[in-house]
């Protein structure tokens, strides 16, 4: 049986199964691919026509079960290389947004910070004291997105080295991190052959995603993957509000928050008490911040159980959803301007003479008379005049005013990605193919200062390496606008979390030691 992957005309098709393993060519090369599976042969040829020049590519790899190459061997690369005279560094010419891949071998040649991310995943197991686990960092799989949309599952490094070399050969277009196994997710076949079920993952950081998407029915300024600084605080919020749960309810430390480059965020929490939480555990702090319980065809997007909120609801709304949505998002959105929009808001209050009541007043009325005010700001003062004045005594209504807030700003949280351990993640200093922006960290503390349109692209990025060229000038990533970037994910996260990691194998080391010792005493 033969089964053909087209090129780029069917760009959402995949090869199953981990598709092409080590020895795959650089994505940056080829921009036209094919690749043939021939089960009977049992070999995998690609064959390329780079963007630039001509050439050919040979791979061959022995074949598993499912078409899924486990090793490959004897790749042979024929063809001409880039060469743009004039440019210090071999960079072609950008324009100043959007991704081009063959800048993509200079920014994991020369920015990417390669060594901190060793660090950070191995969690303080890449030193010599003997309480690391040195096996700790090559259990942890790594995922590559190449060009076309090949997509490498279970690779997995031995070392710093092999993983710089691997990235900068290959060239992702996107890197995805997943757990820690119990054993080599690369060699987990031959661990399948022995009858047992020993490959399961044992460790990974709390994850949750929070893309922006899904406030479509709450944001008027943009839909789909477009974002503006007029609904960028929605995310926000987000922030805000799992970022103080997450260390005052919870007691974690280590956060990190990540733009995802496009149109979300992702927070990893890395304490080694949320890496080592099980599904079920994790199935329970995600639970925690349900709230959201709306769909297309739901009016009420928000389910209050109880009689009073509970108190990580009140102080998110004290402290952070109602200030966002009468202060931003209610002039920033248009809640109220018209028919269309308020008729949304009216749907919400479960009396209806009372929803009447507003519509009236709000009908064929684009501004109150003699009043300067905006109009969202006059009508949502009227509308909460009008509930709180005692006049109407139905159910429900004491909360609609809480309802409504909430249904337009709290977080909405992709439930799934939290709740198991054996789902991906972006990894951060990735480029989004889409953007070019970089997956940058983002300060908690100071979140409302992030701008999305501002972050670092890969565009960008290029053009300042090669203004240092034309100065003669060496050049490296503090040099570039990503260098604060990098520097914050250090010191501000990085460091801190070693410490504790280092304070912890310490400390696990001497309690073995101590029980060791007592039981030869015994």
């Amino acid at each position: 049986m033969m089964v053909i992957l087209p090129s780029s005309s069917s760009s959402h098709r995949r090869a199953s199964q981990g598709s092409v393993s080590k020895d795959h060519c650089p994505a940056s090369l080829g921009v036209r691919k094919r690749l043939v599976y021939n089960d009977g042969a049992k070999r995998l040829f690609l064959r390329s026509r780079f963007g630039f020049g001509t050439g050919r590519l040979l791979v061959r790899g022995y074949m598993g079960q499912g078409g899924a190459v486990n090793e490959c061997e004897d790749m042979v690369v024929e063809g001409n290389e880039l060469d743009v005279p004039g440019r210090k560094y071999g960079i072609p010419p950008a324009p100043t947004d959007g991704f081009d891949p063959n800048h993509l071998r200079v920014y994991y040649g020369k920015l990417f910070p390669h060594s901190d991310m060793f660090k950070w995943l191995s969690y303080g197991n890449d030193g010599k004291h003997p309480g690391c686990d040195q096996t700790y960092f090559g259990r942890r799989e790594f995922s590559f997105t190449l060009d076309n949309d090949i997509y490498l599952r279970f690779q997995s490094f031995s070392s710093l080295p092999d993983m710089e070399a691997s990235i900068k050969q290959k060239c992702p277009f996107k890197i995805d991190l997943g757990p820690i196994y119990s054993v080599d997710p690369s060699k987990r076949h031959a661990y399948a052959k022995s009858g047992d079920n020993v490959f399961t993952p044992v460790e990974r950081e709390l994850i949750f995603d929070i893309d922006i998407t899904d406030y479509d029915d709450v944001r008027y300024c943009c839909s789909g993957a477009d974002v503006c600084l007029d609904c960028w605080p929605l995310m926000t919020v987000a922030i805000k509000v799992i970022d103080r749960a997450l260390r005052d309810d919870f007691g974690f430390n280590h956060i990190l928050w990540v733009y995802s480059g496009r149109r979300g965020v992702h927070c990893w929490v890395c304490d080694a008490k949320a890496r080592r939480l099980s599904d079920e555990q994790r199935s329970s702090i995600a639970d925690y911040f349900r709230v959201y319980k709306g769909n297309e065809n739901g009016l009420n997007k928000v389910s209050f159980v109880g009689a009073a909120l509970h108190p990580f609801l009140v102080r998110s709304y004290s402290e952070v959803l109602r200030e966002y949505f009468e202060e931003v998002l209610l002039l920033k959105q248009s809640i109220l301007s018209s028919e269309d929009k308020y008729e949304k808001v009216l749907e919400m209050i479960p009396d209806k003479s009372v929803a009447a009541e507003l519509r009236g007043r709000w009908q064929g009325k684009q501004r109150s008379q003699g009043s300067k005010e905006d109009i969202n700001v006059v009508r949502w003062q009227q509308l909460k005049s009008l509930l709180q004045s005692g006049r109407f005594k139905g159910q429900g209504l004491r909360r609609t005013v809480e309802e409504i807030i909430f249904s337009f700003t709290y977080p909405r949280i992709d439930m799934e990605v939290s709740k198991h351990m054996n789902h991906l993640l972006k990894a951060p200093f990735c480029v989004h193919p889409k953007t070019g922006r970089v997956c940058v960290p983002i300060d908690p503390n100071n979140c409302e200062q992030f701008d999305p349109t501002t972050v670092p692209t890969l565009a960008m990025l290029m053009e300042e390496i090669n203004m240092a060229g034309s100065r003669e000038e060496p050049y490296d990533v503090n040099g570039t606008s990503l260098g604060k970037e990098v520097i914050y994910f250090r010191m501000s996260f990085l460091q801190p979390l070693l410490k504790s990691c280092k304070e912890e194998i310490e400390n696990s080391y001497n309690t073995r030691l101590q029980q060791s010792k007592n039981s030869l005493t015994w």
